[in-house]
């Protein structure tokens, strides 16, 4: 997505923030006005996440109006893991371009490639779950294949087939565990990765870029919400991960030159 490294380029950022907002209705609102403005000058992107709003009353208007607030010029990714067949698929991504305005979505894969296809609109950009941050009793993402590899390895192959075939593919994979994403990068040494998990999951941000980061550099996003939410001065916190990633980022690139 040309916005995204556009983006990316002019703020040399690789900070997306995410909007989980809590709290009651009548705070809400004003509160995520006051992160994204304090934070807009430092993110790459914002992810607003859609269950956070879908559960409030008014919450699809509530994401609009949130997605009309931030500057025209920074990505919007739409955390709703989306998942489903074809048609509806459809109906979901109209949801999510046509209705709330966003950049980009989160996909589940578990039904196949054509539950992915109809968010692949020109200039549009889905992130397939791959490796997720949450570390379940029972974990599908970890189950082994007769071909060798895992469950995650394989959404991980179909994403970049995608990608190949039309563009616009990027994938998700957590930050809590460090040898996971660096077989996915193996396997993707191209796309762009959406990361959770650094901070209150437990993630390393030094061991993410190491095993995320392309040789330019480039090619994560990571994603902080509570950290920023909570923040009493969100600009300050963003603008504080943003200086850890890019200082982590020089560390990585000079190692790989090296």
């Amino acid at each position: 997505m040309n916005k995204l490294l556009s983006r990316v380029q002019r703020v040399d950022s690789l900070l997306c923030v995410g909007l989980d907002p809590i709290g009651e209705d009548a705070q809400v609102g004003s509160r995520l006005g006051e992160v994204i403005d304090q934070t807009a000058d430092h993110v790459a992107a914002f992810k607003p996440n859609l269950a956070f709003f879908l559960s409030r009353e008014n919450g699809v208007q509530l994401l609009r109006d949130t997605i009309q607030r931030i500057p025209k010029d920074i990505p919007v990714i739409l955390d709703g893991k989306f998942g489903d067949i074809s048609n509806t698929a459809d109906h979901y991504a109209r949801f999510a371009y046509d209705v709330v305005g966003a950049d980009a979505v989160t996909v589940n894969p578990y039904m196949g490639d054509d539950a992915i296809w109809p968010f692949l609109r020109e200039g549009k950009m889905a992130f397939v779950l791959a490796k997720t941050s949450n570390q379940p009793t029972h974990s599908l993402q970890d189950v082994a294949l007769t071909r060798g590899g895992m469950l995650s390895d394989q959404a991980a192959r179909i994403s970049r087939q995608l990608d190949e075939e039309n563009g616009g593919v990027g994938l998700v994979v957590g930050a809590t565990q460090p040898d996971a994403m660096l077989r996915v990068r193996e396997l993707c040494p191209d796309q762009w990765f959406l990361v959770p998990g650094v901070g209150a999951q437990g993630g390393d941000l030094a061991a993410t870029l190491r095993a995320g980061l392309r040789p330019d550099g480039l090619g994560v996003l990571i994603n902080s919400s509570r950290a920023i939410w909570q923040a009493a001065d969100a600009s300050a916190a963003a603008r504080e991960l943003k200086g850890q990633i890019n200082e982590h980022r020089q560390i990585t690139k000079a190692n790989t030159v090296s």
